[in-house]
This record gives C-alpha cells, sequence and structure tokens, in this order.
C-alpha cells in the first residue's frame, strides 16, 4: 500500500467564520499600521531606488565595520552606509561587506579615481580586501524606476480585478483586490518596519506573491461557486465553510511545498536573494490568510445573488451530502 502524506485529515469542519469580525479586524489593523510604517520609517531604497553606488568587498580575514568606516570618513564621501553580510555559505575564509555610498553629483556614481581612492583607504585597514563587484545607478534613472515599479503592480492588481469580475462576479473581483491590497501593504510594511532592502528583487517578489495569493483566492472561489450551485438553500456562510474545509488540504499542501523550497533558497541563497526570498516567505503566509479572512469576509458580507428562476428537482436539502462532522460542528 503506498503512503500518502496528509498534512490536513480528511473531512475536516473548522468553522472559519466564527470570529469573522475579529479576523478581519485584525486584517484591518496591520494594513493601517502598515501605512504608518511606510510613512513614517520610510522604505530602505536599495541601489535600483535611491540612486549612487553599491561596493561590495570580500576579504579572507576578518574586519571591524567601525575600522572601514573610519577609513572612508577621511574621503568626505557623504552618505555612506556599512554593512557586514553574514551567511552560513561563506565559511570562516570569506568575509562580505556591503558600502552604499549615496547620490554624489548628477551622475549619481563615483567616479574611477574615487573608487581608486575607497580601495586604497580600505586596504590600509584590511590590506587583502578586494572588490567583487561594484554598481551604479544615477538619480534621475532611479526615480523612473520607483514609478515603474508601482505602475506594475498597480497594473497588476487591475487586470486580476478585470479578471476575477469577468469570471465571477463583482463581490467576487471586490474580495480578492482587496484582499491583494492587504498582501502588498503587509509585505511592504514588514520591509518598513526591519528596514529590509527594497529593490527591483522585492517588486518582483511583489508581483509574484499577487500570482500566488490570487491562484489560491481563485481556486477557493471556483470551488465556492460549485457549491452555491450544489447547495441552492444552504446559509452563504456554511457554504462557505465546507468550501473553505473542502479546499484545506490543497491550500496547506501548497503553501508548505513552497515554503520549503524558499526556506532552502533562504538558507543557501546568499545574501544577493534574502530580501527576495523574506518577502515571498511572507507573501505565502498572508496570501493563504487572506484567501479565507480577507477575500471571503467581504463575499460573505456583501453577500452573492442566488436567483434560481426554476426550482431544481435534484436539489439538495441543506445539510444533505455533507460529512457529519461537519454538519455536527458548532
Amino acid at each position: 500500500m503506498a503512503f500518502r502524506l496528509k498534512l490536513v485529515p480528511d473531512n475536516t469542519s473548522y468553522n472559519f467564520f466564527r470570529w469573522q469580525w475579529l479576523t478581519f479586524g485584525i486584517s484591518a489593523v496591520a494594513m493601517v499600521a502598515s501605512v504608518v510604517l511606510i510613512l513614517t520609517m520610510g522604505l530602505n531604497f536599495g541601489i535600483d531606488f535611491k540612486g549612487g553606488t553599491t561596493i561590495r568587498t570580500e576579504s579572507p580575514t576578518a574586519f571591524e565595520v567601525g575600522d572601514y568606516r573610519q577609513a572612508l570618513n577621511e574621503l568626505n564621501l557623504g552618505d555612506v552606509s556599512i554593512t557586514e553580510v553574514f551567511d552560513p555559505s561563506f565559511g570562516t575564509t570569506k568575509h562580505v561587506a556591503m558600502i552604499r555610498i549615496g547620490t554624489m553629483d548628477e551622475t549619481g556614481s563615483v567616479t574611477p579615481e574615487q573608487l581608486n581612492e575607497i580601495e586604497a583607504a580600505l586596504q590600509t585597514v584590511d590590506p587583502q580586501v578586494v572588490f567583487a563587484a561594484v554598481e551604479s545607478v544615477g538619480p534621475k534613472v532611479s526615480g523612473e524606476l520607483i514609478k515603474t515599479a508601482f505602475y506594475a503592480v498597480g497594473a497588476a492588481t487591475i487586470g486580476i480585478l478585470l479578471y476575477i469580475w469577468l469570471r465571477f462576479e463583482w463581490q467576487f473581483a471586490l474580495g480578492g483586490v482587496v484582499a491583494l491590497v492587504h498582501d502588498v501593504l503587509l509585505t511592504v510594511g514588514l520591509f518598513a518596519a526591519f528596514q529590509l532592502r527594497f529593490d527591483l528583487t522585492t517588486i518582483a517578489a511583489l508581483l509574484t506573491t499577487l500570482g500566488y495569493s490570487v491562484n489560491d483566492t481563485v481556486v477557493v472561489f471556483d470551488r465556492l461557486r460549485e457549491n452555491l450551485v450544489k447547495y441552492k438553500t444552504m446559509p452563504l456562510i456554511d457554504v462557505m465553510n465546507l468550501t473553505v474545509n473542502e479546499t484545506l488540504s490543497r491550500t496547506i499542501m501548497t503553501a508548505v511545498t513552497t515554503a520549503i523550497a524558499l526556506t532552502a533558497m533562504l538558507i543557501f541563497g546568499g545574501d544577493v536573494v534574502r530580501e527576495f526570498v523574506i518577502a515571498m516567505l511572507w507573501g505565502v503566509v498572508v496570501g493563504c490568510y487572506s484567501t479565507i479572512y480577507v477575500a471571503k469576509n467581504i463575499v460573505l458580507w456583501l453577500g452573492v445573488k442566488r436567483d434560481w428562476s426554476k426550482p431544481d428537482p435534484k436539489e439538495k436539502a441543506p445539510g444533505e451530502d455533507i460529512p457529519a462532522a461537519f454538519r455536527d460542528a458548532p
């Protein structure tokens, strides 16, 4: 007999909407808190959006960030940020630092002569340091990238709204889009709270999260539509509970397998993809939550038109063909 892994028991009967006001209230508070964090703390824009130069240094010997900073202070480079990069894959012979130098002129980059001065200054405290990568972005380009990035997120959200509206009803579309806005706000709020680097890879993660979240939402909505036809006289809240229980195994399995792959990337992928993976992992969590406790709550409150002009002789009575455990659930 083949072994089959089950993360969720068969015929579950959880009442997901018992605390619907509380769960939706938590989501609303989290969205408002995210907006406050974004407005007050701001985002730690990466070199893509801020403009300037990022230098990635590598050295076989350990170093002190304070020594690097003191060596560069004498060069009067302006806004300089130095952070040591930690990663389990580096080992004991690889020590990495990220040096970010803010925009200095209209070009937004340091000159080759300044790069040589920076390297020489760092070598006075660490003779074995080398520049592994140097990236420069001008302020005009970075400003255009910010606008284009947010236009992309907005266009994706509008496209998803139209798709769900055409496939289902406007209540489903509104619930789905509010859930997507919830996911984006909470993800951006997380980056503002912990001052994680926000760059083009983060935008890619946001767009990927939108796709993942809407896929989960559409799957549940599709099953809900089938059950609305199947159980025409059953109260809407009971149909929704039944639908979520029927799709729970698929939702959990998809989320867990995705999280396993992302966790492996977080551990072994290095610092280059760290922010991307964090955004994806958080997006998977809030995406699963918002499908049930945001999108479906809105559909439940708005109601769904169930106008059946002719009675179906095969119509099932309320509760018929539902697992006994679910019928008896409080």
